[in-house]
């Protein structure tokens, strides 16, 4: 059981890893930078990197599925 436990904390470790740079790379790109500076005034400052990346990645999918 200690061993699955380990296993499974490792995994969520690397994911955790994996979307912290992605997310640094996706907040760095032009594009991101672009949409940002577009939201209401207030609304950047006021929410987490992680949930703007979030959005933004939704966003950006919903657009290309049109």
């Amino acid at each position: 059981m200690a061993a699955s436990r380990s296993a499974d904390s490792k995994q969520l470790s690397d994911h955790a890893r994996i979307w912290y740079s992605l997310k640094c790379a996706i907040a760095n790109s032009s594009g991101f930078r672009s949409w940002k500076s577009e939201l209401v005034e207030g609304e950047a400052e006021s929410a987490s990197l992680d949930y703007l990346v979030r959005r933004y990645l939704r966003e950006t999918l919903e657009t290309l599925a049109y």
